[in-house]
């Protein structure tokens, strides 16, 4: 095999360096010349903001974000003779047990970082913001765009993308480029600064970690899902600059920056460094027991 060969193919065929590179670019290809215009098109019929933090906004964009990603996959799942739910997401496991353990830790978070900042003064409970059926229809519209958000966002970052580099170039090495993406993405979001990207990066890795201990994506979709919920409906923090429509509570945010970081919310807020890295031990410590780990 000659040398310029051998750089792109290798023992299992086309190398996974560059079947990384070939499924973020057929995603970005989707998402730019199909996904977009059919959201602007449904954005208008449908008379959804999609500027706005809300609950119709998210399920929008994210759901047609979780179709392209299952295209893809599901492309690549036919090309390499694989289930398209083989990369992290078995279907068997869908809502189990390892789904719910990881709802109860997001849920943990939340309840730490909220109690930090109603402790410290960075955030005041005025009352209840929702009324009548509001009460039953926004949180559950919310919870379907979570969801949405857990499912695809981690199927992204650390179902396919993180499995082809995993097989190329091991753990570590995959684990700290699909992160440094998902980190990277997050910039498009205006106000962002290094605290926020860094915790980001920080909750990538130890979901990365989760995914390698755990075997499956479904405790990270748990995680994921429940941690966003809580922050944008229970405790209605504000992300980018933007208040979320629908949140449970009337709250304010009067206190010192470092307690909750202005319009970044709660992925700023100092009290996330020592509830991620409770988060890291739980996963370390108890997960491990009761995971036979992830192979790709």
């Amino acid at each position: 095999m000659s040398k310029v060969k051998s750089l792109f193919i290798g023992p299992d065929g086309l190398r996974h360096g560059w079947r990384f590179l070939i499924f973020v670019a057929a995603i970005v290809l989707l998402v730019q010349f199909l996904e977009q215009p059919a959201i602007a098109f449904l954005e208008a019929k449908l008379h959804v903001d999609r500027s706005a933090l809300s609950a119709s906004s998210i399920i929008l964009g994210d759901g047609f974000d979780l179709i392209v990603v299952l295209i893809v996959t599901g492309v690549f799942a036919l090309c390499e003779r694989r289930r398209i739910d083989s990369y992290g997401l078995p279907i068997n496991e869908a809502f189990g047990g390892l789904f719910w353990n990881g709802v109860v830790a997001g849920l943990a978070v939340v309840a730490f970082v909220a109690a930090g900042m109603l402790v410290t003064g960075g955030m005041r409970i005025h009352g209840i913001a929702l009324r009548g059926t509001d009460l039953i229809s926004s949180p559950l519209l919310w919870l379907v765009g979570m969801l949405l958000v857990g499912v695809t966002e981690e199927y992204f970052f650390r179902g396919y993308a993180l499995q082809s580099l995993w097989r190329g170039a091991g753990f570590w090495p995959a684990a700290l480029i699909t992160t440094a993406l998902f980190a990277v993405l997050h910039l498009l979001k205006p106000h962002e600064n290094a605290i926020d990207i860094e915790m980001i990066f920080a909750l990538g890795l130890i979901i990365c970690i989760s995914v390698r201990i755990t075997g499956s994506l479904w405790w990270a979709v748990g995680w994921h899902a429940a941690f966003d919920f809580g922050q944008f409906v229970i405790i209605g923090t504000p992300n980018a600059g933007r208040l979320p429509e629908g949140r449970l509570f009337d709250v304010t945010f009067p206190g010192p920056a470092w307690t909750k970081r202005g319009e970044l919310g709660t992925e700023a807020s100092y009290f996330m460094i020592p509830a991620a890295l409770g988060t890291f031990l739980y996963i370390i410590w108890f997960l491990r027991r009761r995971s036979p780990g992830l192979k790709a």
